[in-house]
């Protein structure tokens, strides 16, 4: 049974990296439900609450990333407050039109909200928008970083 709970952990491991890049699929959630699912199917013999709540936490962190890197994005190509809320709100808007919608969203709540809540140009806010898909890539090469963080500790403590 353990090694049948390894292979599918290994799988949705393998898909949630990919769900990470691709955004189609939920590359976390697949992640530590690989995790959790290797839990079940091994009856929690190597993997005790410490391990879980730990990667519940790191899990939950990664969800914050892709906002904030985002946002930092946003901010560092010259955008406002509202772009960076404007981003934000667009992110979420694109999750319901995956997988151009993740790309396409935060680009244009940044640039929407640069031209009609602060007025800008619209050479600054495209520039603006850039910037704040420049930092949803950096939350994606950080994220990758993170779960694989994770998947070497689950191997670690298994």
């Amino acid at each position: 049974m353990a090694t049948w709970a390894l292979i599918i952990a290994i799988v949705l491991f393998f898909i949630g990296l990919v769900g990470t890049v691709l955004p189609m699929l939920p590359g976390p959630i697949l992640i530590y439900a690989g995790m959790l699912l290797y839990g079940l199917m091994t009856d929690f013999a190597t993997l005790d609450l410490k391990f879980y709540l730990i990667q519940g936490l790191v899990f939950a962190l990664i969800f914050f990333v892709d906002y904030l890197a985002t946002a930092l994005g946003t901010r560092r190509y010259g955008g406002s407050k509202q772009a960076s809320i404007g981003a934000a709100l667009g992110m979420l808007v694109g999750f319901f039109f995956a997988p151009i919608g993740i790309i396409l969203g935060p680009f244009l709540g940044a640039v929407g909200a640069e031209i009609l809540l602060r007025r800008t140009k619209l050479k600054n806010s495209f520039r603006i928008g850039i910037g704040t898909l420049i930092g949803l890539l950096g939350g994606i090469v950080v994220k990758l970083g993170v779960e694989i963080i994770m998947i070497i500790y689950f191997f670690i403590k298994i």
